[in-house]
């Protein structure tokens, strides 16, 4: 192999990894109809070509103080997620969302097997002990997913490409549109998302009848 056809291909080689490593960012304030900032707002870039996970990574969902900590959290498909229980009394975790239906059966500690979320959607939880306990997991089909601090903010890196922005929230009474978003290295992408199709905020008992007998 002669030195000008090594300089090509290594000219190639290059520009294919630059290309690669080329990424965007997406900057978001999420806000109600009233402009009011919406915490634990998840958003999720879906890249426009369907990915085959095959890798299974691990998130965690705890129980403090009966109550799920955190009480949203985003995921991607393939995802096993483990329910530790912190507190002294036992707890009975369930969700009946077509996305993911499973119950643990009462216990407490790390007795609880992980469980794998495979299909993309909103999973409502609950306890079968203590009905105020009340948690969310967003499972989208994406690596590149946050979600909104207290502020409202979320910043998300994806590599350049073409992508769906999807926007979860609790209080969603339906599906946000999703829009189409291109991702380059020139600049940041900024936009303020205003979700309009809120419900009332659902408010926590102040206690669980029997709850002290688990």
């Amino acid at each position: 192999m002669n030195n000008k056809l090594l300089s090509q291909l290594f000219f190639v080689a290059t520009l294919l990894v630059s290309q690669s490593g080329i990424s965007g960012q997406l900057e978001l304030t999420v806000v109600d109809d009233k402009g009011n900032l919406l915490k634990d707002a998840v958003a999720a870039l879906v890249p426009a070509q369907k990915i085959d996970y095959t890798t299974v990574p691990t998130a965690i969902m705890d129980q403090r103080q009966n109550m799920f900590v955190p009480g949203v959290l985003a995921i991607r498909v393939n995802t096993q997620v483990r329910f530790p229980n912190g507190d002294d009394v036992r707890h009975h975790v369930y969700s009946f969302s077509p996305a993911k239906k499973f119950e643990l059966r009462l216990y407490h500690g790390m007795t609880a097997e992980p469980v794998l979320f495979d299909k993309p959607g909103t999973v409502v939880l609950g306890c079968n002990i203590h009905d105020s306990m009340v948690a969310y997991i967003y499972v989208v089909e994406s690596d590149y997913f946050a979600v909104a601090n207290a502020q409202g903010n979320i910043s998300l890196t994806a590599p350049a490409g073409k992508y769906q922005l999807q926007i979860y929230h609790p209080q969603m009474s339906g599906n946000f549109p999703e829009s189409s978003i291109t991702l380059d290295d020139s600049q940041p992408v900024s936009n303020k998302i205003t979700v309009n199709n809120l419900s009332a905020a659902k408010t926590a008992e102040a206690a669980d009848e029997f709850s002290n007998l688990f």
